[in-house]
């Protein structure tokens, strides 16, 4: 326990001075998005890396956060840090009401009832042009405040968006270590017998799919207030299987392999920028490289490889 808290503590202190090393710039808005993007990783890992429930719908989540929060500020005056938590418990009640018939379904049946969920909201993003403006989208979006204090630069928001990210990411720790992370683990292996066991299995999906939403809602509510404009472009089809990919490679079944994931996930389209069109060919080959090598995932896949490497160096070494 005190060896997963001192981790956790050096994480928030890396968090915390990484500033310093980049000194604003552009790099510190790209910071910005990938805690955004961590908590919906964290999100997403708890429901398919923990309870081995795949969804191609958390963009609509996180869309559907992002216009609620938007819309009862912009439209409607509601104090953002009241619209927030209240988009927040709309969206994982629609989650949790939706949540019990399709997670019925298994596999392949169930990651396509997801991505119907998905695109159907987008389209009504789409098409409610009087309360979302369409595809044309939504601005006038407030910053969050306290008090005096508007986060309304990139420094003010990169550690407005890490508190709620180490926030996330500390909840999450704490809850894959507790009983209940044990149960989603049981049932990710086999249902039958964690039904066996006394799990509910069936109340228990539900439940971390609420929670996945609910997560998903709030950074969606960050964005939007990070952003102070949304469009249904954001919280497409292809965003969903983009936060999948980050769940993938950082490591299923891990918090901190969420944050790899999207860390690198948010940064390498940055860096390959200077490729110009051959930055889609040279992504995808890096993720089929990493696919290929690392298929536990960078958390476990890193120090796998360093292991072999040593190994080797030892053997070379004897000979």
């Amino acid at each position: 326990m005190r060896r997963d808290l001192l981790k956790f503590l050096l994480f928030a202190v890396a968090i915390l001075v990484a500033p310093l090393a980049f000194k604003g710039g552009y790099l510190m808005n790209v910071l910005v998005f990938a805690g955004i993007n961590t908590m919906l990783a964290v999100a997403l890992n708890l429901l398919l890396g923990y309870a081995g429930q795949i969804s191609l719908g958390h963009a609509g989540f996180f869309g559907l956060g992002a216009y609620l929060s938007g819309i009862l500020t912009a439209t409607y005056g509601w104090n953002a840090w009241l619209a927030m938590p209240l988009a927040a418990l709309a969206v994982g009640m629609l989650a949790g009401l939706i949540g019990f018939p399709i997670l019925k379904l298994k596999g392949h049946y169930l990651a396509m009832a997801t991505l119907g969920l998905g695109i159907i909201i987008y389209i009504v993003f789409n098409e409610t042009v009087d309360l979302t403006g369409g595809p044309s989208g939504f601005s006038g979006i407030p910053n969050l405040a306290i008090g005096s204090l508007v986060f309304d630069n990139d420094l003010k928001n990169y550690y407005l968006i890490w508190a709620f990210t180490l926030a996330v990411v500390l909840f999450c720790l704490n809850l894959a270590r507790s009983r209940v992370g044990r149960a989603l683990r049981a049932v990710h292996d086999s249902e039958v017998a964690a039904r066996v066991m006394g799990v509910n299995a069936r109340i228990l999906k539900v439940q971390v799919f609420a929670l996945s939403a609910v997560i998903s809602s709030l950074a969606g509510s960050l964005y939007a207030h990070t952003m102070t404009f949304v469009s249904p472009a954001s919280f497409g089809f292809n965003f969903s299987v983009e936060l999948l990919t980050m769940v993938v490679i950082g490591g299923l079944g891990s918090i901190y392999g969420s944050f790899l994931g999207a860390a690198l996930l948010t940064l390498l389209p940055e860096l390959l920028r200077g490729a110009q069109d051959y930055d889609i060919l040279i992504y995808g080959g890096l993720l089929m490289v990493m696919v290929m090598f690392l298929p536990g995932g960078l958390v476990r896949g890193i120090p796998d490889l360093f292991r072999k490497l040593a190994g080797r160096g030892e053997g070379a070494g004897n000979a």
